[in-house]
């Protein structure tokens, strides 16, 4: 380390200690290879099972035998001790073959050898944390990055191939940055294949034996589940995928965590209402699985705080706060669920998600098919649009399970049902429960169960009337938490806009930048202008584009002064790009693989649907060389893994922004490599045809390696192009609905050697919408979304339930460019109006936060442009001149109509203005 190690700064240790962890002075210093030497990696693919997760979290190389007997040890320590289990924090930055060759199987066998220690001699249980922040079980197409993949055994056959040595080590000279070698690479032949277990479903209505014949003896946090919580029946979605995990009973299932929550806001501590708490909870305790509780829940501690904004701030005001002061005073426990209690701890308790909770304890405690039961929907019809209803079965403990309402089942075996939650008992093949539909409402139905009712009747679980405990009150006093300090380190002064640089492709771009809160001072500058001041804290608006050319790029430069006078300066910049031009990849490949792409927004857009994605089946020959192509058109930024749909992947290719050339070996690797001189001659058309909508303008450009070339359209005149530069034209003016176009084109290069081409291009029937009355707006579905939910507000108040995900949408049953048109319309009673809107499909994908305009259209990306000319609100344009307009107190309009008296029919009662005039409808 040298002799002057405890002298120099941490950050300067830091960086002696990694040069020798890592290599990366070109010495061999980690001769016995205990540190994996791999520099970036992704999050989501398999280089996080070596990248370094964190800044002094160096990356131990656990595939390195030396090392793993190493922490067997270690935590063969706790396991002697008689601890139940362990919960292995980031499982997912370790591969399936790691765990399951250096450490699963260890720490079984000593868990088994000092079972006397644990009570009963339980079985020791392991679980893990796969992060995956998604709403499939599958995350990303990738199994080998999903909780499930981790549940089932490892291919022997690999496993067999292992040799994690200390001789194969120590002869290994790894450099920084060094890729996977010897074990590691084995990691990444592991596939899935198509391994399926009944283990956590009923078969015919009836428990079966459980074969864990492949299980790993790994089970896993589900992660797809807690971040589908926004509702109970989201989370309850993720059940059909059950099948994917050796026996998903078995996993832990929490709704919030220290970490995150439910999307959309996972950020946040979950924001829902003790109604959707009590709801949420009822399924997690009566359903498949593990329930864990992140603390404060219970009382809604800290609800939709976010949960950890690092360093910016006291920790007593995040998500993370210290909840000392809420269990104060005294408790004594005299039985499961019963208790004494006074002080804080006692108000704490009579909360009414807290009652919620320990009655769904007594409950689960009570009924081992709640705890480990198999389940099934089979013969189960639950009431009203929230309802579930389901079955749960051990082999000795039979129970139906109806949540948020009544349900009727069938099939049920012989016996006398009954429910634990009122006592009522019932008999016969066909069961019908009633019970109110409220939220977080609960029946259990128990065969044969002789000990009545369980529990006192709450605030959401009861017969006929909710009741609450006295006693809530709490008292205000909080133990110290953390104090911020006034006089602390002063923070760099920064300037922050709302898009990073990257390219645009519309006309203009609106951007908003800020100068940070304790900031002295700062600017920015648009290349060409002057200078504008910023005021700390205060956000700024601004748009770039008008006058830029398709290409032309523009620079925007800034700065910031901190409170000590140091000074932070920075640039981005913004290139203008063709909306309508395309990007094409290429791969130099044997055979055609499959492309699985993607880009990233407020969520995930899948380019070539689902895993794997689409075969290349288009290719063009260049300089004797094949290469494998496709075009994505309508994107500027996106990623890509190449596969053979057999298991083998391509790392990430991602930040796509242009033309790429890659070479795959159709396995595991696939690189960027650098354009060939391409002297073939051809002609681009963008789009390459297809079907539009009134007109398409379309560019033709010959490439470089051209010396001469040609467009027509239809049997028009040939149109001659420029090498290098794009030519645009514009069809369907003088189209009919149905009627095409083909281009056809003619390229020549210096050898003259011509090549041809065409593309045909369908007009279309335009598509009008009638434009209802009121507040309204349309969504363009994306084509994997089968349901659309909208959620709008404003700052005091909800216009779609108030529940998320909002109300349903209506799918209209016509088409725009190619998409489904889902239409919102407000039946209620408010007056006022929404100032955002959010479009959701039910299974984790949503828009952004937009803003409400009254009759837009909106797709995935936010407000189209379409106006009355596309033909979308075409009615309104056919309406006769001096038509009545009417508007809200706050200016949105609302209707339309031939005189005021007319909006009495068709409007709620409300205060509205009228020809500047104030009316009320009563």
């Amino acid at each position: 380390m040298g002799s002057d190690y405890l002298t120099i700064l941490p950050k300067d240790q830091y960086q002696r200690r990694l040069t020798m962890m890592k290599n990366m002075n070109g010495q061999n210093q980690d001769i016995h290879n205990y540190w994996h030497h791999y520099g970036m990696f992704g999050w989501d693919d398999p280089s996080r099972w070596w990248g370094q997760i964190a800044g002094d979290c160096v990356d131990l190389n656990t595939e390195n035998d030396a090392v793993a007997d190493y922490l067997v040890k270690c935590y063969g320590q706790f396991i002697k001790m008689g601890v139940d289990g362990f919960r292995i924090d980031t499982s997912g930055h370790i591969s399936r073959l790691t765990f399951n060759h250096q450490f699963i199987p260890q720490f079984a066998a000593l868990g088994k050898q000092y079972e006397d220690k644990r009570l009963n001699k339980a079985p020791f249980f392991m679980y893990g944390e796969v992060c995956t922040r998604g709403h499939e079980a599958t995350y990303r197409g990738q199994a080998n990055l999903s909780c499930y993949f981790y549940t089932w055994k490892s291919d022997e056959s690999l496993m067999n191939q292992w040799d994690g040595s200390q001789s194969f080590w120590d002869s290994q000279v790894l450099p920084e940055g060094s890729g996977p070698v010897g074990p590691q690479e084995l990691c990444g032949k592991e596939t899935f294949g198509d391994k399926k277990s009944e283990n956590a479903k009923m078969i015919n209505g009836a428990w079966h034996k459980p074969d864990y014949s492949e299980a790993s003896g790994f089970n896993v946090i589900d992660f797809p589940m807690h971040y589908s919580y926004n509702t109970a029946k989201d989370a309850f979605r993720l059940g059909q995928e059950d099948e994917l995990y050796n026996d998903a009973t078995y996993n832990v299932v929490y709704i919030d965590s220290h970490d995150y929550s439910p999307g959309p806001n996972d950020l946040n501590r979950f924001g829902g209402t003790d109604a959707q708490w009590a709801e949420n909870l009822s399924l997690l305790f009566t359903f498949r699985g593990i329930p864990c509780i992140y603390y404060g829940s219970e009382v809604g501690f800290r609800r939709g705080v976010r949960i950890d904004p690092g360093p910016n701030g006291p920790l007593s005001e995040t998500g993370r706060a210290y909840f000392g002061g809420y269990i104060t005073g005294d408790v004594t426990a005299t039985d499961f669920g019963e208790y004494k209690a006074s002080g804080n701890v006692a108000a704490s308790l009579n909360h009414d998600v807290a009652q919620h909770l320990i009655r769904l304890n007594k409950i689960r405690q009570a009924v081992p098919a709640l705890r480990k039961g198999q389940w099934t929907t089979d013969g189960c019809k639950a009431t009203g649009k929230n309802g579930i209803a389901f079955k749960r079965a051990t082999k000795d403990c039979y129970a139906l399970v109806a949540l948020n309402g009544g349900a009727t089942f069938t099939d049920c075996p012989a016996g006398t049902y009954t429910d634990v939650v009122t006592g009522k008992t019932y008999t016969g093949s066909t069961i019908e429960v009633e019970a109110p539909s409220t939220q977080g409402q609960l029946r259990v139905l128990v065969k044969d169960w002789k000990d009545g009712k369980i529990g006192e009747d709450g605030a959401f679980i009861y017969d006929t009337t909710a009741k609450s405990l006295d006693g809530q009150a709490y008292d205000g006093n909080e133990e110290a938490g953390t104090i911020w300090n006034e006089q602390g380190p002063i923070q760099p002064a920064s300037v922050l806009f709302s898009q990073a640089g990257g390219s645009f492709r519309t006309e203009t771009i609106n951007l908003t930048v800020t100068l940070s809160e304790d900031a002295k001072s700062g600017w920015y500058q648009i290349q060409g202008q002057d200078k504008v001041n910023l005021t700390p804290g205060v956000s700024e608006n601004l748009t770039i584009g008008e006058g830029m050319n398709f290409g032309d790029t523009k620079t925007i430069e800034w700065s910031a002064e901190a409170q000590d006078g140091k000074v932070k300066s920075g640039s981005l910049t913004f290139k203008k790009v063709d909306p309508n031009a395309t990007i094409m990849v290429y791969v130099q490949a044997e055979n055609a693989p499959f492309i699985y792409a993607w880009s990233k927004g407020s969520s995930v857009k899948k380019l070539t649907g689902d895993w794997p994605g689409t075969k290349m089946t288009e290719s063009e020959e260049i300089n004797g060389e094949k290469y494998w192509t496709y075009a994505f058109d309508g994107v500027d930024n996106f990623n890509v893994i190449l596969n053979n749909n057999s298991g083998a992947q391509s790392g990430e290719i991602s930040g796509i922004t242009g033309d790429i050339y890659l070479k795959y070996d159709g396995g595991a690797n696939a690189q960027k490599i650098d354009a060939p001189v391409n002297t073939a001659a051809k002609v681009t058309l963008s789009p390459n045809g297809g079907d539009f909508e009134k007109t398409v303008t379309v560019t033709a450009t010959l490439n470089n390696s051209a010396k001469s070339g040609w467009y027509k359209i239809g049997d028009g005149e040939q149109v001659a192009l420029t090498p290098g530069k794009a030519a645009t034209f514009t069809l369907g003016a003088d189209m009919m609905e149905g009627e095409s176009k083909t281009v056809t084109w003619s390229a020549t290069n210096a050898e003259n050697v011509t090549k041809t081409g065409s593309a045909t291009f369908n007009k279309k029937k335009e598509v009008v919408i009638p434009t209802p009355t009121g507040i309204f707006a349309y969504f363009l579905a994306p084509s994997d979304w089968n349901q659309v939910d909208c959620w709008a507000w404003n700052d005091s108040e909800n216009f779609t339930g108030g529940n998320w995900p909002g109300v349903a949408c209506t799918k209209t049953g016509v088409k725009k460019n190619g998409l489904d048109v889902w239409m919102w319309k407000y039946d209620g009673d408010l007056t006022t109006a929404p100032t955002m809107i959010i479009f959701s499909n039910g299974s984790g994908q949503q828009t952004k936060d937009l803003k409400f305009e009254n009759g837009a259209v909106y797709n995935r990306d936010g407000k189209t442009n379409e106006s009355i000319s596309t033909g979308i609100n075409q009615t309104v344009a056919a309406q006769k001149a001096g038509a009545v307009k009417i508007y809200t107190l706050s200016g949105v309009k609302v209707a339309e109509v031939s005189n005021a008296q007319d909006a009495e029919y068709i409007l709620a009662p409300g205060a509205y203005i009228c020809n500047g005039k104030k009316f009320v409808i009563k």
